[in-house]
């Protein structure tokens, strides 16, 4: 509900950075909760896609490209406009497995080591699009591997069926 919430400005319409309305392929740029906006070192912000359907990395198919390709091109102008940090020095990722059902993309610092940056979770969106370019089916196919905690509902499915 937060995240539909933010699409329909019901909260946080204050501290939307960018916003492209396009229905299709158009997205809402906000700082993560995480960032204070106090200092740049720990820049994060969510591009949340306005297409409710799209929940996941593995929703994407080669349709999805003309979205992809604005969310990083818009994402990357809006912040260094806003903030004055380049593209160069940004991370621009999705998760696998994300921490909500709803397409969003991740933009941080290059030099932040934000939570779920590491390799096993996140996936570089300038390798999603070249991917998806490849092959429109890319994450319909792969094997997608990724870290669950402990304390995660999913890992508790897991060692429910015995797969852990």
């Amino acid at each position: 509900q937060w995240v539909y919430n933010i699409l329909e400005k019901k909260a946080e319409a204050d501290r939307i950075v960018h916003e492209n309305p396009d229905p299709s392929n158009g997205f809402v740029l906000v700082p993560d909760l995480k960032w204070n906006q106090n200092q740049l070192d720990d820049l994060y912000l969510i591009a949340l896609v306005h297409r409710r359907q799209i929940r996941s990395l593995r929703d994407l198919t080669a349709e999805h490209l003309p979205l992809l390709r604005n969310v990083l091109q818009e994402g990357k102008e809006a912040i260094v406009k806003r903030f004055g940090v380049p593209g160069s020095q940004l991370r621009i990722y999705l998760h696998y497995q994300p921490s909500y059902y709803h397409l969003h993309v991740h933009f941080t610092a290059l030099g932040y080591d934000a939570p779920g940056s590491s390799v096993e979770r996140a996936h570089l969106l300038a390798d999603v699009i070249d991917n998806l370019a490849m092959d429109s089916m890319y994450y319909q196919k792969r094997a997608l591997t990724f870290p669950l905690r402990a304390d995660e509902p999913l890992f508790k499915k897991f060692q429910e069926a015995g797969k852990v």
